[in-house]
């Protein structure tokens, strides 16, 4: 069972991979929000072991923003935040459990158990626009059949696409899902140009009807209409 512990503090991040290794499970350790998102956003885990009281992105905002881009990975939200508000909050965003800092390793493990025979559904319809289905659990897209060979990066960025579609999506919004450890800039945005001009080239270059859309002075959207850009 692979496990993605977020925790800040260095002794309490040490204990618990050291912990949870000794009980045979395979752990990776993030320390901030940023990197956590990336991490789950482009890596697969069974389960979450989240603070929420992280550097830079919150673990709340880190939670919330998986579960809008499809990752189902349970979790459980490891927080001093002990107040019935907080409780209800945490599990708002998505958490599946909620254990109050300070805790016995012997009752995390009880929970671990416990939501690992219980399971989730895996019952994530795929986003469908157009000929184009991706598969958020399978992190699979296919063009009228065919399969797309994307990055992690332009897998993000179709994602959040398709969940808007047929809306717009602005820059802003983009760089909130996809790169949510960096502030607007002309560098950014030179990025971002140059991984959707590739992204096109994979989802239309073969196609009769493009679907990945400029919507000027706005943003994109992805949709068939002829009259959309």
């Amino acid at each position: 069972m692979r496990l993605l512990v977020v925790e800040d503090e260095p002794k309490v991040a040490d204990a618990l991979r050291d912990g949870l290794e000794s009980e045979g499970y395979d752990v990776a350790v993030e320390t901030d929000g940023d990197a956590a998102f990336a991490r789950l956003a482009s890596d697969h885990f069974d389960l979450l072991l989240l603070d929420l009281t992280l550097p830079g992105r919150d673990g709340l905002d880190v939670l919330a923003a998986a579960r809008r881009l499809g990752i189902t990975t349970p979790a459980v939200a490891l927080t001093a935040r002990d107040t019935l508000d907080d409780r209800v909050a945490g599990l708002d965003a998505g958490a599946d459990d909620y254990l109050v800092k300070p805790f016995a390793f012997a009752e995390l493990l009880a929970r671990i158990r416990a939501i690992s025979r219980r399971g989730r559904p895996l019952m994530v319809e795929p986003l469908t626009v157009d000929t184009l289905t991706i598969d958020i659990p399978g992190r699979q897209v296919t063009r009228a059949g065919r399969v797309l060979d994307l990055t992690s990066t332009e897998f993000a960025l179709i994602a959040c696409l398709a969940r808007y579609a047929p809306g717009v999506v602005t820059r802003d919004m983009l760089i909130r899902e996809v790169w949510p450890d960096q502030s607007r800039s002309l560098t950014l945005d030179n990025v971002i140009d140059v991984h959707v001009s590739r992204l096109r080239r994979k989802v239309d270059a073969a196609e009769a009807v493009p679907l990945i859309r400029t919507v000027r002075g706005i943003g994109l959207a992805l949709r068939a209409e002829e009259n959309a850009e």
